[in-house]
């Protein structure tokens, strides 16, 4: 018996050993319980704010959209070509719900140097590293084209989320999409961002958009999540015509 026990020991040790190098792996991997929990949570797999209502709206407004606009939107995008021989489409990586990055289409407004000449401007102008650093934008921005300026005036750089629309990454009416760096900004309040879809539009858009703080944009996020309802909805989608029209662009 004892030499039975004495003959299984180098076995036991094995599996030990095994055990070990699989949890190593799984550290070094960088699992965590916890997070694997709270991914596993019944808010993860939660239908977005709004559920299959906001959903069906978005659908449909988005479609109709796309075919009532398709002859500005082929003008816009010639225009946007011919102006400087550049792309005529810019995606860039921004938070979805549950911290799903998607790519937002945008018409391209700003030169195809728009990096170096960001870089350079930051280098010169003290006052609006710390404006972007703030705010991650720039009211008198180096890099907008001519063309990009009347498009971001009158907000139809964004008529291509429409795309990002029917895609099920945005929502016509939701938070501001914001980039992975600024999730860290919203504090506390993340949490209600990741609850939606980010939006073509929003309460942001409707209350003055460059003209209020970050910290009220992201409270504005806050109460729209927190307050969602189809009518908040429609009258955000109406009074975003006039602040279209009125060119509190960005």
């Amino acid at each position: 018996m004892r030499s039975g026990l004495q003959a299984n020991s180098p076995e036991k040790s094995d599996n030990m050993n095994s055990l070990s190098s699989a949890l190593a792996n799984l550290s070094r991997l960088g699992f965590d319980l916890a997070e694997l929990w709270r991914r596993g949570s019944p808010d993860t797999f939660a239908l977005p704010v709004g559920g299959y209502g906001k959903r069906t709206l978005d659908i449909g407004f988005a479609s109709i959209l796309i075919l009532a606009f398709f002859p500005l939107f082929l003008m816009l995008a010639l225009l946007v070509k011919f102006s400087d021989g550049g792309p005529v489409f810019f995606s860039h990586i921004r938070v979805g719900r549950n911290r799903c990055a998607f790519r937002c289409l945008k018409f391209r407004t700003m030169a195809v140097n728009s990096a170096e000449l960001l870089r350079c401007h930051l280098e010169d102008n003290p006052e609006a590293r710390e404006e972007w650093e703030l705010t991650q934008k720039l009211k008198n921005d180096p890099r907008i084209t001519a063309v990009g300026r009347v498009l971001r005036k009158s907000s139809l750089d964004e008529l291509p989320q429409l795309i990002n629309i029917l895609r099920g990454e945005m929502s016509v009416v939701g938070p501001r999409p914001v980039i992975r760096n600024e999730i860290r900004k919203y504090g506390q309040h993340a949490e209600f961002y990741l609850r939606a879809r980010p939006g073509l539009t929003g309460p942001w858009q409707v209350s003055g958009r460059n003209d209020v703080s970050y910290e009220t944009r992201v409270a504005f996020d806050r109460n729209y999540v927190e307050n969602w309802s189809l009518v908040t909805d429609l009258v955000i989608i109406l009074r975003t015509v006039p602040a279209v029209l009125l060119g509190r662009g960005y």
